[in-house]
């Protein structure tokens, strides 16, 4: 009967009714929600943390840099802006008189510079690294006493080496002469030729403990099962050194040779500090740093400054540096991977 047929399919299970709408979309949206704004909580943290770096990058590196270059294409006169003239403070650079040959003799400063610092600072920084690897009595003390000069401020490191130089009253003079060598002793910072060198070891001798403690951490690095294998094969420690630890510092001799090269290009405190701003004795110790001071900012005697020649300045020294910079990193790369 249809009343029957009615209760008996009101008694069976009901089926579940289908949420409205606007819940079901609430339910699938609400995740999503959320997932948008944790990612955007992220971003708003990223940029609350980069941006302070990136101010102060952009106002003391990019500002500065972009600047220069556009400083070099003015005429100036004193320290007000003239016309714009180009490419004319690089023409004037390289083709006047005695703007071109004072930018090759710094130049040429620079490169011994850092051929010097190579030999004096790094090849002696990765002997010293090679002994303390070997665990002597004291390594920790060693590792201070080696990194303690780079804590030292430049201002007090040239001024202690001045007197320890000096020809009248300097240690090392004395020293020589107490050992037999009077003979030797000489104005180290007077004369024109060793004037350079001298300070260049002085700057070695400030910054040993830091390419010291690269290599040492690269050393470190090599797995013992390298070392063990090779030394059961009958190799000897040179061989052990030369054919299985040195390739394998391959990346921290990029890094060093990267910062030496752009530290030897920038060098401008030792020098100033020691020398002043004339590079003395007679432009002996002249580097791109102190070439470009004097035209910027004027010389201490005479007062000249050309703002136009020395923005060029600053402009061939950042083309120079990235250039080479990028060359070599991808060269000593690839030697990083032939090594490997």
């Amino acid at each position: 009967m249809p009343g029957s047929n009615r209760s008996a399919a009101g008694s069976g299970p009901r089926r579940a009714e289908a949420p409205p709408p606007s819940v079901a979309l609430t339910r699938f949206a609400r995740p999503r929600s959320r997932g948008l704004t944790r990612r955007g909580s992220q971003r708003l943290w990223l940029v609350i943390f980069l941006a302070p770096a990136t101010a102060l990058f952009a106002l003391f590196t990019t500002y500065p840099i972009v600047s220069a270059l556009v400083y070099s294409l003015y005429r100036w006169e004193g320290i007000g802006r003239r016309e714009l003239v180009g490419l004319e403070n690089f023409v004037r650079l390289f083709t006047t008189f005695p703007y071109s040959q004072l930018l090759l003799n710094a130049f040429w400063h620079n490169v011994v510079v850092f051929v010097v610092t190579m030999l004096a600072q790094n090849v002696v920084a990765l002997g010293l690294a090679l002994l303390l690897a070997r665990g002597p009595w004291g390594a920790k003390v060693y590792r201070v006493i080696f990194f303690l000069p780079v804590t030292l401020s430049l201002i007090i490191v040239g001024f202690l080496w001045a007197l320890f130089l000096n020809p009248v009253f300097g240690i090392v003079n004395q020293l020589l002469a107490t050992l037999g060598l009077a003979a030797l002793a000489r104005p180290w910072l007077g004369d024109t030729h060793t004037a350079l060198v001298t300070l260049t070891l002085v700057n070695a001798w400030r910054w040993l403990g830091f390419p010291t403690i690269v290599f040492l951490a690269g050393i470190n690095a090599v797995p013992d099962e390298y070392l063990e294998a090779a030394r059961l094969d009958g190799a000897t420690e040179w061989q052990v050194t030369r054919h299985v630890v040195f390739p394998l510092l391959a990346s921290a001799v990029t890094i060093i040779v990267l910062l030496t090269f752009i530290g030897s290009f920038n060098w401008f405190e030792l020098p100033y500090i020691v020398q002043g701003v004339s590079g003395g004795p007679n432009r002996s110790t002249d580097v791109l740093g102190l070439f470009f001071y004097r035209m910027a900012f004027g010389e201490v005697d005479t007062g000249l400054q050309d703002i136009g020649v020395g923005s060029a300045i600053a402009v061939l020294m950042f083309i120079l540096l990235v250039t080479v910079s990028v060359f070599a990193a991808g060269w000593l790369r690839r030697r990083e991977v032939e090594l490997a």
